[in-house]
């Protein structure tokens, strides 16, 4: 496709999906209505350690939100010391351990989180809870992955230069990643999510961290505030998708990043296209069509609300790990580690060994 064709193609979405009410958005399947607590253990090992070793390890959001309450972040560290250290803004928090010479590195974190489905009724105009200004201007701020300037800008005005207010905006932006993008199995953990890469290849191919961070750059060059939520998933889906759930206790390929955008009537929207991409690769038997009926639902809720069968870690962007040699991480949802022989690739099971776990502590209830 000539480059003229491609942001042609901005242009090109659909915005005129129904504004549903919020709990409709789960009134299929048995998803509950109410707060559930889960206990997620990250159990990390390094198996060959070389001077002073180091590992990271995310916490839980550390901020409250309507679809979360991080009861608590423990961890334990034997032969070397831990800490917790946060950054506000970004709703990080940084399990950080470190481990002399002569001892075998072996960092444990647990955390409590009480999680909610969320929908945001977009028919109801200011009902949202309110963002500072501080906030919203955080949250349009450019990152190294996520650029707003360039062919970012660009192709975000194609795509909403038919759009009257922020939610048509933001509407515009979902269809058009929905229409235009596609999961890449291939694509290595979650993605990169350097989007003006794939924009300039024109290869808008990936995973959640690379469709997700692509609505989130677009959403800020068009003036909307938008931040990834980084997490994991940590119990099945109890709206019928195979796909959108963990399968078991063992979580330690389940990691998967989110999405929200701030409307003004509205606050914090909670979105995530790369989900219905995933429904249209893997949900059995595979390769659903976009018109097929199990994609289409998915489509029309997943902007604006959330099953929270999944746990969030931060918003975090251009993370500098505390006492690290190496370069900030694009975003933090992995498990990392150095040594004196530099950073170790977290998903290199033969020197990097980490196991999550999940398990509900109190059963779903209405």
């Amino acid at each position: 496709m000539k480059r003229r064709d491609f942001l042609r193609s901005a242009g090109i979405v659909s915005v005129s999906l129904p504004f549903l009410r919020a709990n409709s958005l789960f009134a299929e399947g048995n998803a509950p209505s109410g707060w559930r607590t889960f206990e997620v253990t990250t159990h990390v090992e390094v198996l060959k350690p070389a001077g002073t070793t180091r590992i990271w390890v995310p916490a839980a959001l550390i901020s409250r939100t309507p679809f979360q309450k991080t009861l608590s972040n423990g961890f334990s560290a034997e032969g070397g010391t831990a800490k917790i250290l946060k950054n506000k803004p970004q709703s990080l928090g940084i399990v950080s351990a470190e481990f002399p010479t002569g001892t075998k590195p072996v960092l444990t974190v647990t955390s409590r989180i009480a999680t909610k489905n969320i929908s945001v009724d977009l028919s109801a105009l200011g009902k949202g809870s309110k963002a500072s200004r501080e906030e919203q201007e955080y949250f349009l701020q450019p990152t190294n992955l996520i650029p707003t300037d360039g062919i970012v800008k660009e192709t975000a005005n194609g795509i909403t230069g038919g759009a009257k207010t922020d939610v048509e905006k933001a509407r515009a932006i979902y269809e058009w990643i929905v229409e235009n993008t596609s999961r890449n199995p291939k694509t290595r953990g979650c993605g990169v999510g350097d989007i003006r890469f794939m924009l300039e290849t024109k290869d808008l191919t990936g995973k959640c961290a690379d469709l997700n961070a692509l609505y989130v750059g677009l959403a800020r060059a068009s003036g909307l505030p938008a931040r990834d939520v980084y997490g994991i998933r940590v119990a099945k889906s109890d709206l019928g998708y195979k796909s959108l759930g963990a399968s078991s206790e063992k979580i330690t390929k389940a990691q998967h990043c989110r999405a929200e955008v701030y409307l003004h009537d509205h606050g914090w929207v909670p979105v995530d296209p790369a989900d219905v991409r995933k429904v249209v690769l893997e949900e059995p038997p595979g390769n659903r069509p976009l018109d097929d009926d199990m994609v289409k639902k998915a489509r029309t809720r997943l902007f604006g609300s959330w099953e929270m069968n999944w746990m969030a870690f931060n918003f975090a962007h251009d993370v500098a790990l505390p006492g690290s040699t190496g370069k900030p991480l694009g975003f933090f949802m992995y498990p990392q580690a150095e040594t004196a022989d530099g950073r170790l690739d977290p998903l290199d099971a033969d020197t990097f060994k980490y196991e999550i776990t999940s398990k509900e502590i109190t059963p779903a209830n209405g």
